[in-house]
């Protein structure tokens, strides 16, 4: 019994401290709370929270992990006068007087020259972005219409509470925590103050929204960034809880390249500091470059001023930057106009000032980033070095109310603990429970008027981050709504109803986000025109929708863009070397990239018809090019017609002579019985007369357009007729032969003469031939053709003969015929004949192959209509030569001598 007593004892002894743990819960205790001056907080039902960046601060020193890290105060960093100290450096190696021509002689002869009054350097003050405290007001101005609206969040109120990052890690972390676990200071993992945290947003840029969402991401707390995400980190597959109210950076890069392509823009720089980000989007727009044919010129990696280590060395590298931006050739420069990068831009230029008398004149290709906002100390910064600049933007639009809520605003508010650094920097006063020195500022009355500040400090209209920023608000009061009016057992889930909301806002623009949770929406194009007095325009200009159809998402009006006026309103050049004009194709140089080039003219029967064209080309086969090859000219159709002078007269010789030839054919047939015609066999008389008429016609089967009956008839007509021809001159030279030999005493010769030998030999050869054609036209026959290439300028509309070789083999025959008749003629010209016809017979056939023996390589030597007009040549030619060679003897003595025409006189010749 005693044993079990004890037992039982133990046991409750054991159990006692986990009851009371559950009758009273943990109180978490520290005393090391860190004090966060800068923040904003609103109760409410539910709180969103937020980590905005408008001021600066130095790094933290590095935790080497040997003993606890200390929490200090954030205004201890800002008393060691960061950026004062900075610019107490700068003042003390510059100099009023007359700059020297050398830089070792203007490093030796420099003076000092306060920026500022010395007094003004031990001020103790936060370096500050006024402009970045809109982020603020857009958020309490959509807070406050939220909670005024019935119908949105019924019976719940929404709050809110801001932190700043200070543009530093381990405060973003830190301040990431305190939105999660505490206001004052953070235990981890232990709710010790009970927050209704439903949303984060931020940051300003992409390392705060990372730095962040690593902490959200743990405990499931969406978060929405207004920051634009390098292409590099846009794959956020692992930060499941972070969204975008922007669209994805990479849609900016394309946009940038099709801006750049569409003035015709290939030499340009590229500005980035030398960080991640800067590395990232330098490799991603050279990659996107090369791809369309755009060379950077140069790549300018700034100096951070915060990364410096000798102030000196600093603002020399500034100072050769500088320089280099405004000696180089180079007029576009296309920026990555991130917040650090433009800090250091404004640092740049403020040297510059001190130290130059000109300014950098170029045209300023800037992303989205670009917001126009200026640190307080670069108050007195010329903005007219960016005239005329063209940056992308996120679009905004104008809210009703926000104006006059601004306008409402007075720096008096415990809760907000932004106001006051923002209402001193921004209009350079001193509160007067202040504890600082006044001796060279005004004090403020809290009555100052936001909207008499700069553009480049504050705007009264929204800007793209507030605007995003509201919508944000929006995005997560929707998704709240949906979220309560759901019966779904998880409703307690906020990112299923966050990422499928789509609603339009009060300016009735569309808010809904993709399935990577980054915005649908655009980039605006803006165009910015300032003005000595620090004022400036935003003109927007186009807009690059990656949602519009394709070839249309990007449009641009370049007839409203504003120029630097260096470029007199005409749009800047920026290539490598003068285009090279059409005629001329790009060649390139060795050693130098592929956007400097030279010209070289095109090669014979090339063009190109465009600026830098990359290869010249050839012109289509019915077009050709101009003497200057930069365009192809319609070739005209080329035939041998009736309506040109060259057609007309070979038809009217034609006609002329087969006149002539119709007219010895009926002298000699009124003639017949006379003996000189009978004495010359009549039959071969006439049938050699007929062929050469016809032989005179069917020249005229080639002028004219070529058809399908013509190109059949022409040459195979040509053929046989001519056969006939010849083959009869080569009868009647067998046939002066054969009676020469038949007189002899004893021949037997006899039997040959008369029309059966004659007949034979002609229908023979002309079989022959016929017999030819006729394979001709069975196998591969002469057809309509059209020829693009012999001539440069013309289409050649012919006959192809369809078989070369048939067609050659009929002229081979004729040429054979003629041979044979030339010889026969020739051996035979000095036996005793009536009228010496075998002579006549010889000299017409030596007319005859002289004639073709020209034709052959004249007529491989021409072209186009020419060829037919030698051919046709040759075939009245050496007609014409049988004519007159053989037959106009004889017409001399019908015609014009009758009284030699008779039998005695044929007798008297014989002897």
């Amino acid at each position: 019994m005693e044993r079990l007593f004890v037992l039982l004892l133990l046991l409750f002894l054991l159990l006692l401290p986990q009851a009371e743990a559950k009758l009273h819960p943990m109180i978490c205790q520290t005393n090391d709370a860190i004090h966060v001056q800068h923040q904003y907080y609103q109760p409410g039902d539910v709180l969103i929270g937020g980590i905005t960046s408008q001021l600066f601060s130095p790094s933290y020193s590095p935790i080497l992990f040997k003993e606890n890290p200390q929490a200090v105060l954030i205004d201890e960093y800002a008393k060691k006068g960061f950026s004062n100290e900075f610019r107490k450096t700068i003042s003390s190696v510059f100099e009023l007087n007359e700059k020297p021509s050398t830089a070792d002689e203007q490093l030796q002869e420099r003076t000092v020259v306060p920026l500022i009054p010395e007094k003004e350097f031990q001020k103790e003050h936060l370096s500050t972005v006024p402009k970045n405290y809109q982020h603020i007001l857009s958020l309490v101005f959509a807070v406050k219409e939220i909670n005024e609206n019935p119908k949105l969040l019924p019976n719940h109120t929404l709050g809110f509470h801001f932190y700043e990052s200070y543009f530093n890690a381990r405060t973003t972390y830190q301040n990431t925590l305190n939105l999660v676990f505490s206001q004052n200071w953070t235990l981890l993992n232990y709710k010790c103050d009970h927050k209704n945290l439903i949303a984060v947003i931020g940051g300003l840029d992409s390392e705060t929204s990372l730095y962040m969402a690593t902490l959200l991401g743990i405990y499931k707390i969406p978060q929405i960034t207004y920051s634009l995400f390098a292409s590099a980190v846009s794959d956020k597959t692992h930060l499941s809880s972070l969204y975008q109210m922007v669209p994805n950076e990479a849609h900016q890069y394309t946009g940038i390249v099709w801006l750049l392509l569409h003035f015709q823009w290939k030499w340009v720089g590229l500005i980035a500091v030398g960080d991640d980000k800067g590395e990232k989007f330098v490799q991603a727009l050279t990659h996107l470059f090369s791809q369309n044919g755009i060379c950077p010129a140069f790549t300018e990696i700034l100096i951070s001023h915060s990364d410096f280590l000798d102030a000196s060395f600093l603002i020399e590298r500034f100072l050769d930057a500088f320089k280099f931006l405004t000696n180089t050739d180079v007029n576009i420069f296309v920026i990555n106009a991130e917040i650090r990068t433009m800090v250091t831009m404004q640092w740049l230029l403020l040297v510059a000032e001190l130290d130059a008398t000109t300014s950098i004149s170029k045209v300023w290709v800037m992303t989205a980033h670009w917001d126009f906002s200026s640190e307080t100390l670069h108050r007195t910064l010329d903005i007219q070095v960016f005239h005329g600049a063209l940056s992308f933007a996120i679009p905004s639009n104008e809210l009703h109310g926000f104006q006059s809520f601004l306008q409402t605003l007075r720096p008096y508010s415990d809760r907000d603990g932004f106001i006051r650094v923002f209402w001193q920097q921004a209009f350079d006063c001193l509160f007067l429970d202040s504890g600082k020195s006044k001796e060279t500022k005004k004090s403020c009355t809290g009555e100052e008027k936001l909207e008499s500040l700069p553009g480049p400090f504050f705007e009264m209209s929204m800007t793209g981050h507030s605007y995003n920023i509201y919508n944000a608000v929006y995005a997560v009061a929707h998704a709240l709504h949906a979220m309560h009016s759901s019966r779904n057992k998880h409703k307690a889930m906020m990112h299923p109803f966050l990422r499928s909301i789509s609603f339009n806002n009060s300016a009735g623009d569309e808010v809904s986000f993709d399935k990577n949770g980054e915005l649908v929406g655009r980039f605006d194009i803006l165009n910015w025109i300032t003005f000595s007095n620090q004022s400036f325009l935003k003109v927007k200009v186009g807009k690059m929708d990656p949602q519009d159809p394709q070839g249309k998402e990007f449009s641009i009006n370049e007839k409203v863009i504003t120029w630097h006026s260096r470029f007199n309103q005409a749009v800047p050049l920026a290539v490598c070397n003068a285009n090279c004009r059409p005629g001329y194709s790009k060649k390139r140089k060795e050693g130098e990239p592929f956007c400097c080039y030279e010209c070289a003219q095109c090669p014979e029967r090339k063009i190109s018809n465009q600026n830098d064209a990359n290869d010249c080309f050839q012109c289509p086969e019915d077009q050709y090019p101009t003497d200057d090859q930069n365009q192809c000219l319609s070739k005209i159709l080329n035939s041998l017609s009736y309506d040109e002078p060259l057609g007309i007269s070979l038809a009217a010789l034609a006609l002329c002579l087969s006149g002539t030839a119709a007219v010895v054919l009926g002298i000699f047939i009124r003639h017949r019985n006379t003996p000189i015609v009978k004495a010359n066999n009549r039959s071969l008389t006439y049938t050699l007369l007929i062929s050469l008429l016809l032989c005179f016609l069917c020249s005229l089967l080639f002028i004219g357009s070529p058809q399908i009956m013509t190109c059949l008839l022409r040459q195979t007509a040509f053929g046989i007729i001519f056969s006939v021809a010849v083959s009869s001159v080569l009868a009647k030279t067998i046939t002066v032969v054969l009676a020469f030999m038949a007189t002899k005493p004893g021949s037997r010769m006899r039997k040959w003469l008369g029309k059966r030998c004659s007949n034979f030999v002609v229908l023979c050869c002309s079989f022959i031939q016929s017999n030819v054609c006729m394979a001709w036209l069975c196998t591969y026959p002469p057809f309509p053709d059209i020829d693009m290439h012999s001539l440069e300028e013309e289409i050649t509309m012919e006959c192809n003969e369809g078989s070369a070789v048939m067609f050659s083999c009929v002229l081979a025959y004729m040429g054979l015929l003629a041979l044979i008749s030339f010889l026969v003629a020739f051996f035979a010209r000095k036996l005793p004949d009536t009228f010496n016809e075998a002579k006549f017979i010889t000299f017409s056939m030596l007319i005859f192959c002289c004639v073709w023996l020209t034709f052959v390589p004249t007529y491989l030597s021409t072209k186009g209509k020419y060829m037919v007009a030698v051919e046709i040549f040759s075939i009245l030619a050496s007609s014409a030569g049988l004519l007159g060679c053989i037959f106009f003897p004889k017409m001399y003595i019908v015609v014009l001598m009758p009284e030699l025409n008779c039998k005695e006189q044929l007798i008297k010749s014989k002897k």
